[in-house]
């Protein structure tokens, strides 16, 4: 009896450090969150940019817990929503990248204004590489499909996308430094809009 208490032990260290190691490299990936956040921590700073982290960080949670709940049973029953929340989701990902590509520098203009918590709460549910994520999270490393294991995978990925949000922000604060003249933040600015739109694409199509 304990050797098989033992074993099932282990077997669930196995499966939570690979359920961690997922939500690793998914969150700390480049996307759409991702490259939202180091372009508000060059353009406001770090502390600016906090509000707009903390609604990454549990509006994906709560997301995947949503989503583990039975709402992807919707997209299956009525495909047609899907393919509209595609469409949206493209058209809204081109207006951010064009309002942070057209973004003035903040010594200049106030122009860049950065997410709000419940901005960033709804985002999730237009971010492609988001449902990718919730979906295969769900899948993967809940297949009984158990409250406790939905519930972990939740957390596992509300721990991981703390430090990954922080980071990515921060690393925007930091090369904001280096963009003193208006010119470099307006490059810095577009070639964050066209990566946003790119890291985009391969999930739309």
């Amino acid at each position: 009896m304990r050797h098989i208490l033992l074993e099932k032990v282990a077997v669930m260290d196995q499966s939570l450090l690979a359920l961690l190691l997922f939500a690793f490299v998914s969150t700390f990936t480049p996307g759409p969150n991702n490259m939202m956040l180091m372009a508000s921590g060059a353009n406001v700073g770090f502390r600016r940019t906090i509000p707009h982290m903390l609604g990454v960080i549990f509006g994906f949670g709560l997301m995947i817990f949503l989503v583990g709940l039975g709402l992807a049973e919707v997209f299956k029953t009525f495909p047609k929503i899907h393919d509209a929340l595609r469409v949206i989701c493209g058209v809204f990902l081109v207006y951010i990248a064009l309002k942070i590509a057209r973004s003035r520098p903040q010594v200049e203009s106030a122009s860049y204004q950065p997410m709000t918590f419940s901005a960033a709460v709804l985002f999730q549910w237009i971010n492609p590489k988001g449902w990718t994520m919730a979906l295969s999270a769900v899948s993967l490393y809940n297949p009984t499909a158990s409250l406790f294991g939905l519930t972990l995978v939740t957390l596992a990925f509300i721990f991981v996308n703390m430090p990954s949000a922080s980071i990515w922000a921060y690393a925007g604060k930091k090369i904001s430094r280096v963009l003193k003249q208006e010119l470099h933040m307006r490059l810095f600015n577009w070639s964050m809009a066209l990566i946003l739109v790119g890291s985009t694409l391969p999930m739309l199509v």
